[in-house]
């Protein structure tokens, strides 16, 4: 009855008159129908991931008008997330993810803190990383293109939530309100930073307890809670990826405070140089001894811990 009806209504729409032997048809017509506003469902659900419900409200909304239907949705999620977000301010977020995003030549390492390391394992949570390392990316991509020696420079929290997102279409403060929507946790952007380096120079990068991702479109990016990133020279393009990985593993685990020097003897205030401490994966030998031989300069690095106390960063 209700596909009949359907159909009947669509028929009085467009003016048609209905005669009793064409029930059948109308019949075929209204599953056609209904097969069409389920499709639209889906489609829609698939392509936002908010809940059937709340799809099937903005369709009725806007009269199937998928486009309109998913602008209003993304608009109340909006609505939502900063009202949620207001009263789930005071909430502590020790937990969350490093996120490490990398090309050729430059990479960005970014901070986002959530409540707890469940919401942090969830695919949305991540994706809110992935937009912050883009955004951070894309804000200094003209900087790439002036560069003679590597440049490395820092947003704090203030500064990352004005970035803009991939689509450019929104700050990157909004997307955190719909995550806190969508979640029902507080988040805050914490940090990022970013180096570049030219032609001569590469960067190592390394992320400890490197979460398995499943969902394709995070491929380009690595999640864990601690990361690192170092600024190698050398001649031998062929010890760049994994000399680079261990010298950040080396980062990762023995907190380095400076680069150091070669000259640097272990022991007493070198202890937080990195050249002078002994080299985590060969601790018989120096890091310098590791790398002098192979005719490779540390020239800089980075780390970051999730959740832990620092100062304010430099930026730029």
């Amino acid at each position: 009855m209700l596909v009949l009806a359907m159909a009947a209504a669509l028929c009085r729409v467009l003016g048609v008159k209905i005669v009793p032997w064409q029930s059948a048809a109308l019949f075929h017509m209204g599953i056609r129908l209904l097969a069409a506003d389920k499709d639209l469902l889906v489609k829609l659900r698939k392509r936002t991931g908010y809940s059937f419900v709340n799809c099937k409200k903005a369709l009725d909304k806007f009269s199937n008008d998928s486009k309109q239907a998913e602008a209003w949705l993304h608009e109340q999620a909006q609505k939502e997330g900063w009202s949620k977000a207001s009263k789930l301010q005071g909430r502590k977020t020790k937990e969350g993810l490093i996120g490490v995003l990398q090309d050729e030549h430059c990479a960005v390492m970014v901070e986002v803190n959530c409540e707890t390391d469940f919401v942090a394992r969830n695919v949305k949570f991540q994706q809110l990383v992935q937009q912050a390392a883009l955004g951070t990316m894309m804000h200094y991509q003209r900087e790439q293109e002036q560069n003679s020696t590597y440049v490395k420079r820092f947003l704090e929290a203030d500064e990352m939530s004005k970035l803009k997102t991939d689509s450019g279409e929104s700050a990157l403060s909004d997307q955190v309100a719909l995550a806190i929507g969508k979640l029902g946790e507080n988040m805050t952007l914490r940090r990022a930073a970013w180096i570049a380096v030219p032609p001569n120079l590469y960067i190592g990068s390394y992320v400890h307890g490197a979460l398995s991702v499943e969902n394709t479109s995070l491929s380009s990016m690595v999640f864990g809670k601690y990361g690192a990133l170092v600024v190698c020279e050398t001649a031998d393009p062929n010890l760049k990826p994994e000399l680079g990985r261990r010298l950040c593993q080396h980062v990762v685990g023995m907190t380095p405070l400076s680069v150091g020097t070669l000259e640097d003897e272990p022991g007493g205030d070198a202890e937080t140089r990195m050249l002078a401490q002994s080299f985590l994966l060969e601790p018989s030998i120096t890091v310098g001894q590791y790398v002098q031989p192979r005719g490779v300069s540390v020239l800089d690095f980075l780390r970051f811990e999730c959740g832990e106390l620092t100062e304010s960063v430099e930026t730029g």
